[in-house]
């Protein structure tokens, strides 16, 4: 496998990453039924997509402005060289306003994203971020209004819809039974009958063989 392969959704993927992210506590039978898919291929695509990273938590989404944190800021730090980035990322870690740190090109070295209660409750925070060891100075920019929040899945439609097609028995879980639907067969699908061929009955062309 390469590594563009181990990155690739398809469409069924996609579809079972939105309903999660819409519905985090649907079960693997319900998501099934929703999906129109074996449960033991929803159970397969959850195991594939969390070990190769794709998938990396079902925890909730929460909100800093419900938790009256209504002040959203970007900080533009400069560091001391000498120390490198790391040892300052773990204290800037430490204050738990600081929601994300990136290390950055430009004329900076870290970018920063906080959040605090007022105006006056940033100035505090960002004394807090002044006097961790290692930075030298920073800049502020105060967000106004968030126009796009924070979003995935467009992201994953678009990576669904750009991945090539999957072969046919490429898709399933050895053992796990899988309805052909259109093809009008329905069989358990194993290790010993992916060696064999299929004979498939279809209205229109008659019967053929595939695998």
């Amino acid at each position: 496998m390469t590594a563009r392969d181990s990155v690739l959704i398809d469409r069924l993927d996609a579809a079972l990453i939105e309903l999660l992210a819409a519905e985090p506590r649907v079960g693997v039978l319900e998501a099934s039924r929703r999906l129109g898919v074996a449960r033991g291929t929803v159970q397969a695509r959850l195991e594939r997509l969390r070990d190769r990273g794709v998938i990396t938590g079902y925890g909730p989404e929460v909100d800093p402005t419900a938790l009256g944190y209504e002040v959203t800021a970007f900080i533009t730090l400069e560091i001391r060289q000498a120390g490198g980035h790391d040892p300052v990322a773990e204290r800037l870690a430490a204050i738990p306003e600081v929601l994300e740190v990136h290390t950055i090109t430009g004329t900076g070295d870290m970018l920063c994203r906080v959040v605090a209660r007022t105006n006056a409750d940033l100035q505090r925070v960002l004394d807090a971020i002044v006097s961790t060891e290692g930075v030298v100075r920073s800049s502020t920019l105060i967000s106004l209004a968030t126009q796009v929040p924070y979003r995935i899945l467009p992201l994953v439609r678009a990576a669904a819809t750009s991945a090539p097609a999957r072969p046919l028995f490429s898709q399933l879980a050895v053992g796990c039974p899988f309805s052909l639907g259109r093809l009008g067969m329905n069989m358990p699908v194993t290790a010993a009958s992916r060696r064999l061929p299929v004979q498939v009955s279809n209205p229109r062309r008659g019967r053929r063989w595939i695998g």
